[in-house]
């Protein structure tokens, strides 16, 4: 799959997770940001929490991983996370293999 075509994929993917909080996408909610797609399917974005201290910030980091990983070609994801008071912890953790 060429790499325009597999980000496209990978933002329809991530239309499907939504914020139980907002009811709304994290792609609409712009909590995924440079999104970057390398030729061998490796995925590299920026997750930011909606605020510094939100509560649903782990459990959407995981459910955004676990739907890029389902796209058909992603083979890794390198995941940053941005804006939040736990951000170092989120990114090593949500970095690990699920």
């Amino acid at each position: 799959m060429k790499v325009a075509a597999l980000e496209q994929a990978v933002l329809e993917r991530l239309q499907s997770v939504i914020d139980p909080e907002t009811n709304t996408d994290v792609v609409r909610m712009r909590l995924v940001e440079s999104l970057r797609v390398d030729p061998d399917g490796r995925v590299h974005y920026t997750f930011r929490p909606s605020s510094f201290v939100c509560p649903l910030a782990v459990s959407l980091a995981v459910a955004i991983k676990k739907a890029v990983a389902q796209v058909p070609g992603v083979t890794s994801q390198a995941i940053t996370v941005s804006g939040y008071v736990q951000a170092e912890v989120l990114e090593h953790s949500i970095n690990q293999e699920l």
